[in-house]
């Protein structure tokens, strides 16, 4: 017979977290608490995220493996470096988070009903972009907003959070280019939390959790930058990887 595992729940008036080596190899390590700017820089800096359905208490996962792509790993492949030639875009940076996030909640997933980004998280995020720690790379096409992604900056570590595209390659050119801003800054990596093909083909790697939360001690130790990243610009160099 094999042993139940209790998942704890949070206490209300702490930010404390459990251990994330102790959740299971799914991940699942805690649940409730609420989604503060507090509760969630504590989370991500112990390598932990929310994920939960809209009739669930808020659930906190840590999976083994995690899924990561070092910057200077991403690998772009030849018709997609014609698209990037092509030229028939424009990528801005923090232009338009709430549009963003909007749109990472609209888009369907396959096997998926509904959305996990309800009104709550989103909300929760957009707090984190007005003080300085979410971001949002933006894909535009003749003035139309068709991709893009937003994530957590910590230290030197870049929380991927969700992406999304309405037209082909939106998604890809938003993450090439916060390849291209992290390797300038010297970031250590960007956290993609689980294994999908889309992104093992542009480089990302899985590695055990002990690794990640390794790697993540190091990336924290160096100094944050808060702030709007609006004044990035990003041009795709024929000579980049």
């Amino acid at each position: 017979m094999s042993e139940t595992v209790m998942i704890p729940p949070l206490e209300d008036d702490s930010v404390v977290f459990p251990d994330p080596r102790n959740a299971s190899t799914e991940g699942l390590l805690a649940w409730g608490g609420d989604l503060s700017p507090e509760r969630l820089l504590a989370a991500y800096a112990r390598g932990i995220f929310p994920w939960f359905n809209t009739d669930d208490p808020i659930l906190w996962w840590s999976p083994d493996p995690r899924l990561v792509l070092y910057p200077h790993d991403l690998k772009l492949s030849k018709s997609f470096r014609r698209v990037l030639r092509n030229g028939a875009y424009d990528v801005k940076f923090d232009h338009d988070f709430p549009a963003v996030i909007r749109a990472c909640g609209d888009i369907p997933r396959l096997g998926q009903e509904g959305t996990w980004l309800h009104p709550s998280m989103q909300e929760a995020y957009i707090e984190l972009h007005r003080q300085g720690f979410a971001h949002s790379i933006e894909t535009y096409m003749e003035g139309e907003l068709v991709g893009g992604l937003y994530g957590i900056a910590l230290g030197k570590a870049f929380f991927g959070e969700s992406m999304f595209a309405r037209r082909p390659n939106a998604s890809k050119i938003a993450l090439t280019a916060l390849r291209g801003v992290l390797a300038a800054k010297s970031y250590d990596f960007i956290d993609c939390q689980v294994e999908t093909d889309h992104l093992m083909r542009m480089g990302a790697v899985s590695i055990s959790r002990d690794r990640f939360l390794g790697t993540l001690s190091g990336a924290l130790e160096k100094p944050s930058e808060t702030g709007s990243w609006a004044e990035y610009h990003w041009e795709y160099e024929h000579g980049s990887q």
